[in-house]
């Protein structure tokens, strides 16, 4: 065990002059990001845990990585929004979700949506990991000045006991075919 956790050590040692390097570099060609946020769960493409520099995170990834090779996983899993839900999921739901759930949940909420009925709700239950459920339930609806239509759909998830509620406003254009997540 001792040598496993000089080998570590190690490991992380020799990463940081890299870590120092990308974090540079990426900085320099990126602008930095705001840190506004949102209880309703914003949707900017990312799965945050906090604000860090694009090098402490791609290190942090890397040794967590690398961490849980060598001890396993400890169960905790931050997954990916997958493009077919951006419009449909906010990042605070679809960061807990596997692929498969997440196309679940987004089939929630467009059921609900077509459906129209305030009140309506529809549940799903994940195909590939024990403990994990949801629920998309219509709440409101709206008709906005500049003529699209909005609905207010709020999201339950839970994964492993640990319920996650997101309310969000979904509105369709005048003339679009879907609704999305409004900005």
């Amino acid at each position: 065990m001792l040598r496993f956790t000089g080998a570590l050590i190690a490991l992380v040692a020799a990463a940081e002059p890299g870590a120092a390097q990308f974090g540079s570099f990426l900085r320099s060609i990126t602008p930095p990001s705001s840190s506004s946020s949102s209880s309703s769960g914003s949707d900017d493409g990312t799965c945050k845990r906090g604000q860090r520099s694009k090098g402490a995170a791609m290190m942090g990834q890397m040794f967590g990585n690398a961490t849980s090779r060598a001890l396993g996983s400890t169960g905790i899993a931050q997954f990916v929004p997958i493009p077919e839900v951006a419009g449909v999921l906010s990042d605070a739901i679809a960061c807990r979700l596997d692929q498969g759930e997440q196309k679940q949940a987004a089939t929630a909420t467009q059921t609900v949506v077509r459906q129209g009925e305030i009140g309506t709700s529809s549940e799903w239950k994940s195909e590939s990991r024990e403990g994990v459920s949801g629920t998309s339930t219509l709440t409101a609806r709206s008709e906005e000045s500049d003529g699209s239509s909005c609905v207010q759909v709020t999201d339950v998830i839970i994964v492993n006991g640990e319920e996650t509620t997101v309310p969000k406003k979904m509105c369709r254009a005048r003339g679009a075919s879907g609704y999305t997540i409004a900005a």
